[in-house]
């Protein structure tokens, strides 16, 4: 554990042993659930299961694969690995953009053209 999560933790527990958190508004009821105001109320159920069981959607995992594409662009130093790097994430974006609709993807479609800015080709 670091310091600050350390310091963190003896000071909830300091608090406690001196009765600083009895009483309190809520004391002894649970947490109010969280909710989607986005979400219809018809769906908000099975969403909570998906997500409890661990569920990421198709458009997350599009949106993670593309972004992790782009961290090993940055971090490529050969000139040929490069260039199938910079085609791969145009593709990755292109396939994202039909399926989903670009939405989630404009963000990483900015990072992408800002890193690719950023790498310098040297003649092959």
């Amino acid at each position: 554990m670091n310091i600050l999560a350390e310091m963190a933790e003896r000071t909830i527990q300091e608090a406690q042993q001196r009765g600083e958190f009895e009483g309190l508004s809520g004391h002894g009821r649970p947490l109010p659930e969280a909710r989607e105001p986005f979400m219809p109320e018809t769906l908000r159920m099975a969403y909570k299961v998906l997500k409890n069981a661990g569920y990421v959607p198709k458009e997350i995992q599009d949106q993670r694969e593309i972004r992790s594409l782009i961290e090993c662009l940055e971090q490529e130093t050969d000139e040929s690995r490069k260039i199938r790097q910079i085609q791969k994430v145009q593709l990755y974006i292109a396939r994202a953009k039909i399926a989903h609709g670009g939405l989630l993807q404009e963000e990483n479609e900015k990072y992408f053209h800002k890193v690719v800015a950023r790498v310098t080709l040297n003649k092959i």
